[in-house]
């Protein structure tokens, strides 16, 4: 394995790695030679796997069972990956779930869980583990927003402020730590081919591919590409970009 994006032996964290595009990140990390630590919510068979899959790759590959929402919860377990890896130089902020409705009949509970999830849950992971990010050589933060951070969508206030938070957030911590060469960006994801998007019915996606310029829905290693890239080497003088893997819908 040549180490042309200079990945090899490096530690990456992944949240809400067992499926989707976290899935697919973990992987093509391993892939490029980076130990990961994937961040997984509930499904333990499903984030065992995907650690069985990146260890093929002759990397370290562990699982960690975690409520990224809970403050707590969240500092012990980023306390014990870096206790048990070493140090942390990438940390992916992925997880995020949906509990989609339109104004008039959303809740508050599916509001604040959402934002509980998407926003402070990114906020928590990357303040415990974000002192280890500080003393690497080579410290990456990258955050998955989405396309309707800037578009909007309907049925989806809650998820859309969360994921235009994250963009602020990111913003706001690269100005912070550049100076301890530590990159921070947002990769915005248009509408990918997952579980949620399986749910769609024939004439959405049909009426969503009438949107995208390149007209087809992205894969979840379209994302995992851009993200190896913002973890490489190669990016190492970008920093506070939102770089769009979107088949051109915003532009």
């Amino acid at each position: 394995m040549t180490d042309a994006l200079g990945l090899i032996g490096r530690h990456a964290v992944v949240t809400g790695g067992s499926r989707g595009i976290g899935r697919a990140i973990a992987l093509a990390l391993a892939e490029h030679g980076a130990n990961v630590s994937i961040i997984y919510a509930g499904q333990t068979e499903a984030a065992a796997q995907v650690c069985g899959e990146a260890a093929g790759f002759g990397i370290e590959a562990k699982a960690y069972q975690c409520d990224i929402a809970d403050w707590d919860h969240a500092k012990a377990v980023c306390e014990t990956i870096v206790e048990e890896q070493g140090r942390v130089d990438i940390l992916v902020n992925n997880a995020g779930i949906v509990k989609d409705g339109l104004m008039m009949r959303m809740t508050e509970d599916d509001f604040e869980r959402v934002i509980a999830v998407n926003l402070k849950g990114a906020f928590n992971v990357t303040r415990h583990l974000l002192r280890s990010l500080l003393t690497s050589p080579c410290g990456r933060v990258i955050t998955v927003s989405s396309v309707v951070a800037e578009m909007g969508n309907a049925g989806q206030t809650n998820y859309a402020a969360a994921k235009a938070g994250l963009v602020g957030f990111t913003k706001s911590l690269a100005r912070e730590v550049a100076g301890r060469g530590v990159t921070c960006n947002v990769i915005a994801p248009g509408f990918i081919e997952t579980d949620m998007t399986a749910k769609l019915s024939d004439q959405v996606v049909t009426n969503l591919g009438s949107m995208i310029p390149l007209k087809h829905m992205g894969t979840p290693a379209d994302v995992a590409g851009a993200a190896v890239f913002l973890a490489s080497d190669l990016a190492a003088y970008i920093t506070g970009e939102v770089l769009a893997v979107d088949g051109g819908m915003r532009m």
